[in-house]
């Protein structure tokens, strides 16, 4: 009998310490902290033409895109910035508005920083810069940045830069809102930039002529985006693919209204080009950058005298 309860006992020992060695020599599960991006978007405000510039922010570093207009703006975007206490990594820029590349200079500072853009949007930025220095600082005074800061990573369609785990890719539009459009798409994800190609309820800038081209633009975008995009605008709020459904109709509906008023002439007189805002303000009941349906009329009466 007490041989029998000293092996019981020695085999529980030894399975006890076998257990105790098995629990110490099994790996410990790894739990790894995925950081996810984050998009912080600025919205400006009217003196600012209520442009909107974006941080997105990965684990290491943050990416922006567009930089405003006024030096107000620019500086609260990049306070926004330093608050998040990573180094900016690089300036995508989608077109040559002034309201989207006039705060460049104040928001890298005497950092080295890539400023991106396609060729075409650089020689737009660059012409739309020389076309409206002294209108510009004349409007804006102290505001307006006068040292001018210019893109220095040149691209062509389709071409893509990584950033700390994302991929941005570029897309040339070619002309539309502006002389020379482009958007952004970001991997993995579903994120758009779309500049001003789609806004979001704000009236639109018509101004540089090519309404009929922008509305390739938006038929292309509603080809290439997937169903899930989630399109950030130049103006606005972000939304999904409606966002191109909208602007279609904006821009529909102001060639409409100044065609029946031009009637085949390239431009308007003082009272026709005020009469399209009663169509656009039953369109959008807003008067978010309402300015902009009469600057815009002359250009698109020019634009619709050229149509076949």
């Amino acid at each position: 009998m007490l041989r029998a309860r000293v092996g019981r006992r020695r085999f529980l020992l030894g399975l006890a310490a076998t257990l105790s060695l098995t629990v110490t020599l099994r790996p410990r599960r790894a739990w790894a902290f995925v950081f996810e991006p984050v998009i912080h978007a600025h919205m400006a405000g009217e003196t600012g033409a209520r442009s909107n510039a974006y941080l997105v922010e990965t684990e290491h570093g943050v990416i922006a895109v567009e930089a405003l207009l006024t030096v107000s703006e620019a500086r609260a975007l990049r306070a926004a910035l330093d608050a998040l206490g990573k180094p900016l990594l690089a300036v995508l820029l989608t077109h040559g508005h002034p309201d989207h590349y006039g705060g460049l200079g104040v928001l890298i500072g005497q950092a080295d920083v890539p400023v991106a853009a396609t060729r075409a949007v650089d020689q737009a930025l660059r012409a739309d810069r020389a076309g409206k220095e002294e209108r510009l600082r004349a409007a804006l005074g102290d505001e307006w940045l006068g040292t001018p800061v210019y893109p220095t990573r040149l691209l062509a369609d389709g071409d893509s830069l990584a950033f700390d785990g994302l991929t941005f890719t570029v897309r040339d539009l070619g002309p539309g809102e502006s002389n020379a459009d482009s958007y952004w798409t970001v991997q993995p994800g579903s994120a758009a930039f779309v500049g001003d190609v789609a806004l979001n309820q704000v009236h639109v800038y018509l101004a540089d002529g090519h309404s009929g081209l922008w509305l390739a633009s938006l038929a292309r975008l509603e080809t290439a985006l997937p169903a899930d995009a989630v399109l950030y605008p130049g103006h606005g709020a972000a939304g999904g693919r409606e966002l191109l459904a909208w602007q279609r109709g904006y821009v529909e509906t102001y060639r409409e209204a100044v065609r029946t008023l031009a009637q085949g002439w390239p431009a308007l007189s003082d009272a026709e080009k005020r009469a399209p805002s009663e169509h656009m303000e039953a369109f959008l009941p807003s008067d978010r950058l309402q300015r902009f349906i009469v600057q815009s009329a002359d250009a698109v009466a020019a634009e619709l005298a050229n149509e076949p």
